[in-house]
């Protein structure tokens, strides 16, 4: 519940904001579909609020030194069934099914490894936006690499959220941040009802 709660935050934050969503590490699929959700709650009929998930579904690709040394990080750690981007494909399109608009897509799954795959999307995609970035990867490189790649996509007002901050299990998200925007350039919040999430609105 408190998960919900912080994207319900996160998401009202950006309504007056142009641009798509992204999530870099969706995983089961959960932020994506509350994500799609909410924009059928709060904005049902903004064509241009494209939510876009990155991930492998099949575990961490590769692991750095930078990771750390927790349990957590192992190569395949997380892997998902076989075809589950296609069963993610299915629930977003339920989701979206059912609000107005629904004959114009809005909701794209990108299977890889999203160093690769952001980059292939923004080449597809170069008028893109971005109001919200949420990087729940755990892990260094593709945070480094998807931060780099979507420095030039944002606004004032972009909201980049991030699930590992501060956190001694995953050191690499940390590092990443701290390399392409810097620490102590960015003003990172966190939310109160939910310890682990963190925040920061460009300014």
């Amino acid at each position: 519940l408190s998960r919900i709660l912080f994207f319900d935050f996160l998401y009202k934050k950006i309504i007056n904001t142009q641009g798509v969503i992204m999530e870099f590490g969706t995983h089961w699929g959960q932020n994506s579909a509350l994500l799609t959700a909410l924009r059928g709650i709060y904005e049902p009929f903004n064509r241009h609020r494209k939510i876009i998930a990155f991930d492998t579904f099949k575990g961490f690709p590769k692991i750095n030194k930078k990771d750390g040394i927790s349990d957590l990080m192992v190569p395949g750690k997380l892997q998902l069934p076989k075809n589950y981007s296609d069963y993610l494909r299915q629930i977003l399109s339920t989701h979206e099914s059912l609000n107005p608009l629904s004959h114009i897509d809005k909701n794209e799954v990108c299977e890889g490894d999203a160093s690769i795959e952001l980059k292939k999307y923004l080449q597809r995609n170069p008028h893109t936006i971005i109001a919200l970035a949420y990087f729940d990867f755990d892990i260094y490189k593709p945070t480094r690499d998807c931060l780099k790649l979507i420095k030039d996509k944002i606004t004032k007002g972009t909201i980049i959220g991030f699930d590992e901050l501060n956190d001694p299990d995953s050191p690499g998200e940390t590092l990443a941040v701290n390399e392409v925007f810097g620490l102590n350039n960015i003003r990172l919040k966190r939310y109160q009802y939910c310890s682990r999430v963190s925040y920061f609105i460009v300014e």
